[in-house]
């Protein structure tokens, strides 16, 4: 089954606890190709970066199996940056730079060879452009998956809600959840949101898991305790990667296939924050794989 992600493909440069870096790979579509590709023989994506970016590097993602055909280069321009610190907890962040560069007016342009997704991904960008992605499919997605923040909430929030009626499950965090629904319950939360169009919502909550809702089911899945958690960057996107990724291997949306994609998202993400970046996603093998979901089943089991 053919999958379609849009997002950010980017550069950051990160300071934890645990030590920093220069500028290394990022962006929202790349944690998420990089997780979901690990269940398919590949993944297409649609992005855009500048003449700064690495040759090397788009080699790397390939040789993972991500499709670069709908990747726009922007010649004489800059791809988008973000540098972050973590404070000791790893819970909080504080932003130092965002350079929007080639993102600042990114229009996504579908392949043709894209045009016939059967799932797609649609990262943290903004509404518009994700109202634009979808139309710009010829037909509709068996699913559609999208990731939002509460900074589109406070400047976009009526695109916002136009596209949360053209997709099929919504991706957010409870802080988002709660601003989203203006309800402090997330299971009254949940209602409300689906409500809105999404008729699947994903409720991520770092550390402490993530919860799936829908219609009237509800389903939780735990974190796994780490002994150490180096870099959580990229592991919401990790994790919604998996999810679909797996999703669109066994070509199945039901509600307990999504109930056992939660756990193979939530394990992918488990690997991601072991080092900094993408570096973990590029060493885990099948058999890491089933071994870390063997401990979520462990975990959860009485």
């Amino acid at each position: 089954m053919s999958l379609l992600s849009i997002g950010t493909v980017a550069f950051d440069a990160l300071e934890t606890p645990y030590g920093k870096t220069d500028k290394i790979i990022g962006g929202s579509c790349t944690y998420i190709s990089l997780s979901a590709a690990f269940f398919l023989p590949k993944v297409n994506v649609v992005a855009v970066v500048g003449d700064d970016f690495p040759k090397e590097y788009m080699e790397t993602l390939e040789e993972k199996g991500i499709d670069l055909e709908g990747l726009q280069v922007k010649p004489g321009e800059k791809t988008f940056f973000w540098a972050g610190k973590y404070h000791n907890n790893m819970n909080t962040r504080d932003t130092l730079v965002t350079d929007l560069n080639v993102l600042a007016d990114f229009q996504p342009t579908i392949p043709a060879s894209y045009q016939d997704c059967d799932y797609l991904m649609l990262g943290n960008l903004t509404p518009q452009v994700q109202i634009d992605a979808i139309q710009g499919l010829n037909k509709r997605p068996k699913l559609i998956v999208m990731d939002t923040m509460n900074f589109w909430m406070n400047v976009s929030m009526d695109d916002l809600k136009r596209v949360l009626k053209m997709v099929d499950v919504l991706c957010i965090n409870d802080e988002e959840a709660r601003q989203l629904s203006e309800q402090y319950s997330l299971r009254i939360a949940a209602k409300l949101i689906m409500a809105m169009g999404p008729k699947t919502l994903i409720i991520k909550k770092g550390e402490h898991g993530a919860l799936l809702f829908q219609e009237d089911n509800m389903f939780y899945c735990p974190a796994l305790p780490l002994e150490e958690v180096f870099d959580p960057t990229g592991a919401g996107d990790t994790f919604v990667g998996g999810f679909i990724g797996y999703l669109a291997q066994k070509d199945d949306t039901s509600f307990e296939s999504m109930r056992q994609a939660i756990v193979y998202g939530s394990a992918m993400a488990s690997f991601c924050v072991e080092k900094f970046g993408t570096e973990r996603l590029f060493e885990i093998t099948q058999d890491d794989l089933e071994a870390r979901v063997n401990e979520f089943r462990e975990l959860a089991r009485f």
